[in-house]
């Protein structure tokens, strides 16, 4: 069984809600999963002309620290992330490959001027963590609106669609993985 380790990056103050993700990510897929504490320092990545942490660099951070048991890494920050081309990122992830990571910043209804809500933040931190792992397993932005991998730019789009595949997607998956790890 594949095993994938979650890494808590600025998360002191979350394990219940990176519980309830391992939680939720292993009724999905097919994974072991288990936290992992990182042994590097995030400020690395802080760019303080922006006031927030590069995501791209935060990638190879977690890479370079990964376990040797691990087939992929997925770093769960409370920090807002970005890459240079864009504002900000909800995460980012190595296209078929191995380490991927989301941020709850900009997840929060607060950041927004709403009301604290942890059961959209969990259901929205949940989507864009099987977002980003789905570009691990090779899959792409897909088109349709209600699937995991459609593309978000704004917090409305995370909230109109699910945290589940749709059929395409789940058949690729499904490929990939039997791929990577033969039965």
């Amino acid at each position: 069984m594949p095993r994938l380790d979650l890494v808590p990056i600025y998360m002191a103050d979350r394990q219940m809600l990176l519980e309830k993700l391992r939680s939720d990510l292993q009724r999905i897929l097919p994974f072991e999963i288990d936290l992992h504490r990182h042994s590097f320092d995030p400020e690395g990545t802080f760019d303080g002309s922006r006031g927030q942490y590069n995501s791209t660099k935060m990638l190879r951070l977690l890479l370079d620290d990964s376990s040797d048991l691990a087939d992929y890494i997925l770093g769960v920050a409370s920090v807002d992330l970005f890459i240079p081309v864009l504002t900000f990122v909800y995460g980012e992830a190595q296209l078929d490959g191995k380490a991927a990571v989301v941020s709850i910043h900009r997840l929060q209804p607060e950041v927004y001027g709403l009301p604290a809500d942890q059961t959209l933040l969990q259901e929205r931190l949940l989507k864009e963590a099987v977002h980003e792992l789905g570009h691990c397993f090779g899959l792409v932005h897909c088109p349709d609106n209600e699937c995991v991998m459609h593309v978000s730019t704004y917090v409305e789009e995370v909230d109109l669609k699910t945290a589940g595949f749709c059929p395409s997607c789940a058949e690729n998956i499904k490929n990939y993985l039997h791929a990577a790890r033969p039965i």
